[in-house]
């Protein structure tokens, strides 16, 4: 069985049950373009389910690391075996110094993607997250055993990704070529519960309710053109707004981020489809 290789703030691990409930029978290409750990990629893959996919996301760093382990799981392996990834946090601050002076750069593809893996498996709750200069500034774990991915799960992972197409862009241009009778899945930063949520920089500019608008554009249009689609978010009025008169599945799924530890419990979300 193929595994995700990064645990990601918000991925679908444990609401893979409910996505697979509401997939459609079947589907042309796969499309993701909010990919982020790949939970359900790697679901669908270990049903036998993913002939042709087309993914991507902004996050530069994210799709080069996805390049890496397509192309050769086996420099990723060798990198990450260097005795420098210690899980202490002066090693964490050192290499989240590294990674910075090289983050949204074309320098050191591997060095960028060992380090990626390294900073995502020790930082806390597996956040992405970066600041007004594009500097990824999530703090140490503190965990007391932290395992990072084996060759043989990368080399999984990299055969997994044979056919697959990456592509480093916004949502928009990577679902452009989505016809009839293919299946896009969308799972974008979810629309805060209140004023007071967290809030997550994903990329430098976050992902506002403008960009949440648009993204029901770009739903809507889709649907026009016979493209099956399902799409993830929190439940809120706001969004209910922007799907009506779309199917809207209200599910359970526990939360792992939350300002306030005691919060990370239970919560209802949507999973809403065109079909």
């Amino acid at each position: 069985m193929i595994a995700p290789i990064l645990k990601w703030a918000g991925g679908k691990r444990q609401l893979l049950s409910e996505l697979t409930r509401w997939l459609p029978d079947r589907w042309g290409t796969y499309f993701e373009p909010f990919i982020g750990g790949g939970a359900l990629l790697v679901e669908l893959a270990n049903q036998g389910r993913l002939d042709r996919a087309v993914i991507g996301d902004m996050n530069p760093e994210l799709v080069n690391l996805y390049r890496i382990v397509k192309r050769d799981p086996g420099e990723l392996s060798r990198a990450l075996s260097d005795e420098k990834f210690r899980n202490n946090e002066d090693t964490f601050r050192q290499l989240r110094t590294e990674f910075n002076a090289l983050i949204g750069t074309q320098k050191r593809p591997v060095d960028r993607a060992a380090l990626l893996v390294y900073l995502n498996k020790h930082s806390y709750n597996g956040l992405w997250r970066v600041n007004r200069k594009g500097y990824y500034n999530v703090p140490f774990g503190k965990y007391a055993r932290v395992n990072l991915p084996s060759y043989q799960n990368l080399l999984k992972f990299s055969r997994m990704l044979g056919g697959v197409t990456l592509i480093h862009a916004d949502f928009e241009r990577i679902t452009r070529t989505a016809k009839r009778g293919d299946f896009v899945y969308l799972d974008p930063p979810y629309h805060p519960l209140s004023k007071t949520a967290c809030f997550t920089d994903y990329t430098t500019g976050g992902f506002s309710f403008e960009d949440q608008k648009r993204l029901a554009n770009v739903f809507r249009r889709l649907s026009d053109k016979g493209v099956r689609l399902m799409l993830s978010n929190s439940s809120t009025p706001e969004i209910k707004e922007l799907y009506n008169g779309f199917s809207i599945h209200t599910v359970m799924a526990k939360r792992f981020i939350n300002c306030n530890g005691y919060k990370r419990s239970g919560a209802s979300e949507l999973i809403i489809t065109n079909y």
